[in-house]
């Protein structure tokens, strides 16, 4: 089991809906995967056609149970046209009690106990965040192996994005205090992209000068992406002979290629 982040100091860069196609690829592709929704706004819980809820509240806080708390997320949602879903997807869902997770708990590892739970269950835990820094960030930290940092080619999110390099800079010397081992940079995904404006084009440039091949294939700006998610559909279920369709499988595509680098950084 890998648990991958993703992450962005910054709000609306598109993290939740990264995530939630990121989860959903990997189920069609045949993984069993869990997508757990980390932000109080619960905007990943309503992306996939749910109503918010404090399961992982109950979960970490409470301590129920995980089947007690899991929802399961229908194959039509997300299914790829012609290609039977070979995986499951589950989600952990959220709303305003989510806030309050890391004042209610003593546990400093709590989320890294809960999920290695699922070790022999899921192959995949896939976590969307809040874009503001918290306590519970520094839980969430502790238990991820990989981050994935969706951004926009714009100023702001990119103090963003260092803001949040700086911060898992100092949480990997908390979690070296467990010997855990550092966290991976999965990749930076240049997301609702515009190439015709020169800003986005110079920001890229600048983006792949700083962070060289960690930055992905940009995701162009559609409002087919916004449109599927107001329908609680995958990309590629909605509307399959779009580009951007095609766009979402190959971020699939290319997280499958870096993952395969990345080993689970605790037993």
């Amino acid at each position: 089991m890998r648990i991958v982040t993703l992450l962005n100091e910054k709000g609306g860069v598109g993290k939740t809906t990264i995530a939630f196609h990121v989860a959903a690829g990997l189920a069609v592709a045949g993984f069993r995967v869990l997508a757990v929704d980390a932000d109080a706004q619960g905007s990943l819980t309503e992306t996939m056609g749910f109503e918010q809820s404090a399961a992982l509240y109950d979960l970490i806080v409470r301590n129920r149970s995980f089947k007690d708390v899991l929802r399961y997320v229908r194959p039509e949602v997300y299914a790829y046209p012609k290609r039977k879903v070979r995986g499951q997807l589950f989600l952990l869902s959220s709303n305003v009690e989510t806030q309050s997770i890391a004042s209610n708990s003593k546990d400093a590892l709590a989320f890294v106990r809960r999920f290695s739970e699922l070790h022999q269950a899921v192959d995949f835990v896939i976590i969307d965040t809040s874009p503001t820094p918290s306590l519970l960030h520094g839980a969430i930290y502790l238990a991820t192996d990989a981050i994935l940092y969706p951004t926009k080619c714009e100023y702001l999110s990119f103090r963003g994005l260092q803001n949040s390099f700086i911060h898992r800079e100092e949480n990997e010397r908390y979690r070296s205090q467990f010997n855990f081992a550092p966290i991976t940079s999965l990749g930076i995904v240049p997301n609702i992209y515009r190439h015709g404006t020169l800003e986005h084009r110079e920001n890229l440039a600048e983006l792949r000068e700083n962070y060289g091949n960690l930055v992905w294939e940009p995701i162009p700006q559609s409002t087919i992406w916004t449109e599927s998610s107001r329908v609680h559909r995958a990309i590629w279920n909605y509307a399959s002979g779009s580009p951007a369709a095609q766009h979402g499988w190959n971020l699939l595509k290319r997280f499958l290629e870096a993952i395969k680098h990345v080993k689970p950084t605790k037993s």
